[in-house]
């Protein structure tokens, strides 16, 4: 694999498709080598996209690891993730891809932090189990048939009204199939937090400096972390920039040196040894190790 991983951008096959589009993931396989990059070899994203996996088994790679999927396996990645198929299976499904845009504009009467909240890897799992006695299908079904006919009266309405009510159905499951959240207010708090690390993240990995920021205890903070994530503050700050250390390693070209600078180390040993410290690989290992 090369060292830089490619950005994709939303391409819509149609100008009309107004920032959304729905991929089959065998058109995918079958035309890969029309792209202009391997969907089969990490890319990092620049939209956002839900895996609908309709028949089969296998695995999809998001962030750096594999994950079993199957059939009934919704997956959903948010822009800057990285991933890949792997097309050795039989898998089976479809791409929904849109842009962020259209996501809030379809959802412009829920609260602001939605997008975050529904696609943070933090905070629920990337993978959702579609039960088989759900009508989730029923209803992707008529969307994925609207977007593929022909042209037809107020299209574009029909469409965005069959996406929310997608996704409505696909946050209901995850509300079921996960802990319920008490305190919005923490949520809210959670989500400036992150937003604040990557901000400041080569100005502080301390806990306490962000708690600061956000006028509230250390202890205040951890609460909320371990409440939402089952982390503490450190660990949310320490798996974010292990997390933006990966992306940088071997989506560009800066030297380990120069990263470490990036990322806020005085000192790029030191870097190399927090690196390790958290993922049992130096800088250059966990390169070659992606390479491979």
């Amino acid at each position: 694999m090369k060292k830089n991983i490619p950005h994709i951008q939303f391409d819509a096959a149609r100008s009309e498709n107004f920032g959304f589009e729905i991929l089959p993931i065998e058109k995918i396989a079958r035309e890969k080598e029309k792209f202009n990059h391997d969907p089969e070899l990490p890319h990092q994203l620049k939209f956002y996209n839900l895996i609908f996996f309709t028949s089969g088994s296998g695995k999809h790679f998001i962030d750096f690891n594999w994950h079993p999927v199957q059939e009934n396996s919704l997956v959903y990645l948010t822009k800057e993730q990285v991933n890949a198929f792997d097309f050795s299976g039989n898998l089976n499904g479809f791409c929904i891809i849109f842009t962020e845009q259209y996501f809030v504009n379809c959802f412009s009467n829920l609260p602001e932090d939605f997008v975050f909240r529904l696609f943070n890897p933090q905070l629920f799992s990337q993978i959702l189990k579609i039960p088989k006695q759900s009508d989730f299908r029923t209803y992707f079904n008529l969307l994925q048939q609207e977007f593929s006919g022909n042209e037809s009266f107020n299209r574009k309405t029909i469409i965005e009204s069959l996406f929310v009510i997608l996704v409505s159905k696909a946050e209901d499951l995850k509300q079921n199939q996960t802990f319920d959240v008490k305190d919005n207010s923490n949520i809210k708090v959670f989500q400036k937090f992150t937003s604040l690390i990557e901000t400041h993240l080569s100005k502080s990995r301390s806990a306490d400096f962000y708690a600061r920021e956000l006028t509230i205890t250390y202890k205040h903070l951890n609460v909320i972390c371990k409440e939402l994530v089952n982390k503490t503050a450190k660990t949310v700050i320490d798996d974010f920039i292990i997390l933006q250390a990966k992306r940088n390693l071997i989506n560009s070209n800066l030297k380990v040196t120069e990263l470490a600078y990036k990322l806020g180390f005085e000192d790029p040993t030191n870097f190399s040894k927090y690196f390790k410290k958290h993922t049992s690989l130096t800088p250059n290992s966990f390169v070659k190790s992606i390479s491979k």
